[in-house]
């Protein structure tokens, strides 16, 4: 291709290059009817908050606008979860920010030093919870953060300044709200068809990569397959309560719709010690339209070992594939009952993700000083726009502090902030001041604001869209009483885009994240924990395992770009082996707790999970395997021979896997 454009004639070449460029943008003249309707809603609430906060004659109407983007999602479940939290980290951050303006009027010093420990604190706390919960903590830090230092001019003010800030909010969430229920009719009925949706072919893609990547180890194009789908089923699983939300209160379609989602992390690894088992299985043919469950126990019969060739390995790999359609049927009945749900239903199903405790603490420590570095720079400068930079610094570091990345994540938004520090420079400075009448403003910033809108549809867009959609109220500053002179917006411009840089170089300098230093901390984290799942008086179960432990690698695979291959590679392989062979540490844990085994059996069992949890089981596999074997000949009821076939699996399974990744027991 690139042979043939430099053939053509230049004016051919000219054209060919600006119809790529105009293509390039064509989600602004050709956009899809749900991002157009997405940013046009937004738009117009954001601009109707700001309407009636100047019509309140409120001192600062930008922040309504402010809370609106910040509020406005795809769905309205993610919408109302993260109003709810806004909602109440603005109240707590009030309630702080006062506390520590009484505490310490005539204390600069000790003031800043504790308002920063305090948004410290609260980052870190946030870096330990999930989904809008995190937000809802770091709002509180940052809201403390914008009215403590509105009022250091004025100290009397502060409950007035609270007030008004908390009113800003709630304005931006109910003009958010209202526009998004008129704009979104029949929201329940929507809802849980998406979710049914979703579950379904959540469902047929887990059979899918089960059935058609057969084989007797993990290659790189099967981790490939099994990355994309564990990172499907962890971003499902966290964006559920959403969808729970929007089907309104007393309904238990969440816990049945993760309790599905758990089953099929547990079909996955089961899939896995079914290759190891029996890697003689071949992929069904394309093209059946069965239902999932069903195209996976046509595969398992067809491939079921022949008596005159594979009775040797019939009875280890039978009670795999017995779990293994259980479980699909486990799923289906749950995805059933989020359609109708099952009468008298008290069904409860949760899963936590592991807490992060050291990232917490650098998250901690790294707001704290940066928040402290911001009043030291205003206290040595004696800037008037101090307070703003403050102000700015607390705001952006509550923003990017629950990312997986937080400096990979400022960089895009820099670069959207620089758009919106232009584009409000053409609005404040040449057509605001034109402006006499409230629905020219309407008109004026709906252009930018709907475009806005769009870009934070797209993947490659959002972490530009998400400062200049936000930023672009503030920059502006429209107020009843006057405009801002070039002065001021100049030193409000460059107080924010300073705190955006100052934010950027605090991530790189003050306890900066590493990826690589980060997978090793999860796999010695990993290795820790699947030692300990051989005590007798730990509860956690596959489910559980498999929740954690997909978490951590979804979060290694979200940040991929950051590790060479070769790393990723075999980081995934890994994380893969240790959830397979957790699974079944947790089934021989399970068979001596629930008295299955003959008491022989159950004493060698017993000795080998007391020797896994202090890893050094590694050299008695192959005489405990022996023995498996010598007890299993010498059974003489079917139930006894089953029993031992099921310990020789797992034994199999984790002989395997220690076989394939020695260093995971490291």
């Amino acid at each position: 291709m690139g042979a043939r454009t430099a053939t053509l004639p230049l004016p051919e070449r000219i054209t060919s290059v600006l119809m790529h460029q105009v293509r390039r943008v064509s989600w602004i003249y050709a956009p899809a009817l749900p991002d157009l309707a997405f940013a046009v809603r937004t738009a117009f609430a954001a601009i109707i908050s700001l309407l009636i906060a100047m019509w309140m004659e409120l001192d600062s109407p930008q922040w309504a606008p402010l809370t609106v983007w910040v509020v406005a999602q795809s769905s309205r479940g993610e919408s109302l979860s993260k109003a709810r939290w806004r909602i109440f980290g603005t109240l707590v951050g009030s309630v702080a920010a006062i506390t520590l303006m009484a505490a310490f009027p005539q204390a600069p010093g000790l003031f800043f030093a504790c308002l920063s420990l305090w948004i410290g604190l609260c980052c870190a706390l946030a870096t330990l919870l999930d989904q809008y919960r995190a937000y809802g903590l770091v709002l509180t830090g940052f809201t403390s953060a914008i009215i403590a230092t509105g009022a250091i001019a004025q100290p009397d003010d502060v409950f007035a300044i609270s007030v008004a800030r908390s009113s800003y909010i709630i304005l931006g969430v109910l003009c958010e709200a209202v526009l998004a229920v008129l704009f979104m009719p029949r929201m329940v009925e929507r809802a849980r068809q998406q979710l049914l949706d979703r579950l379904a072919d959540t469902f047929r893609a887990t059979c899918a990569t089960i059935t058609r990547h057969p084989g007797a180890s993990a290659d790189p194009e099967q981790q490939a397959v099994t990355g994309t789908l564990l990172k499907r089923i962890v971003t499902f699983s966290g964006q559920i309560e959403f969808s729970a939300l929007e089907l309104g209160p007393r309904n238990h379609v969440g816990d049945h719709a993760r309790r599905a989602l758990a089953g099929m992390l547990v079909m996955l690894a089961q899939a896995r010690a079914l290759q190891i088992l029996h890697p003689r299985m071949t992929a069904p043919p394309h093209g059946d339209d069965a239902r999932p469950e069903q195209v996976l126990a046509a595969w398992v019969r067809d491939n079921a070992p022949r008596p005159a060739t594979d009775t040797v390995d019939s009875p280890e790999w039978q009670p795999v594939t017995t779990a293994l359609l259980s479980e699909a049927t486990r799923v289906r009945n749950e995805i059933t009952a989020c359609t109708t749900a099952p009468r008298g239903d008290r069904f409860r199903f949760s899963l936590t993700s592991r807490r992060h405790m050291r990232e917490a603490i650098n998250n901690g420590l790294r707001a704290a000083a940066a928040i402290m570095g911001a009043c030291l720079a205003w206290e040595i400068t004696a800037w008037h726009h101090g307070p703003a930079f403050i102000s700015f610094v607390a705001l952006i570091y509550g923003l990017m502090a629950t990312r997986e990345n937080p400096l990979v994540a400022t960089t895009p938004f820099l670069k959207g902030g620089l758009w919106c520090a232009a584009t409000a420079a053409v609005l404040t400075l040449w057509v605001i001041p034109a402006i006499t009448a409230p629905e020219i403003l309407l008109m004026v910033l709906l252009v930018p604001m709907t475009v806005g809108g769009l870009a934070a549809r797209r993947p490659q867009l959002a972490g530009y869209a998400f400062s200049f959609n936000m930023f672009l109220p503030v920059l502006i500053g429209p107020i009843n009483q006057g405009r801002f002179d070039e002065v001021s917006f100049l030193n409000n411009t460059m107080a924010f885009l300073a705190s955006i840089i100052f934010v950027l170089l605090t991530y790189r300098l003050v306890v900066p994240f590493r990826m690589d230093v980060h997978v090793r901390r999860t796999e010695a984290w990993v290795s820790l924990r699947l030692r300990h799942l051989a005590r007798m008086g730990t509860r956690m179960d596959a489910t559980a395992w498999l929740a954690s432990c997909a978490t951590s690698l979804v979060r290694i695979l979200f940040q991929a770009n950051a590790l060479p291959a070769p790393i990723l590679g075999a980081c995934v392989a890994r994380q893969i082996t240790s959830m397979t062979v957790g699974v079944y540490v947790i089934r021989l844990r399970e068979l001596v707790r629930d008295g299955r085994l003959s008491p022989r059996a159950e004493r060698i069992v017993t000795l080998f999970l007391a020797r896994w949890d202090r890893g050094q089981a590694t050299a008695m596999i192959p005489y405990i395997l022996t023995w498996t074997k010598h007890e299993q000949a010498r059974a003489t009821t079917p139930p006894a021979r089953a029993q031992m076939a099921e310990v020789l699996a797992c034994l199999h399974i984790i002989t395997a896997g220690l076989h394939e990744n020695p260093d995971i027991m490291a």
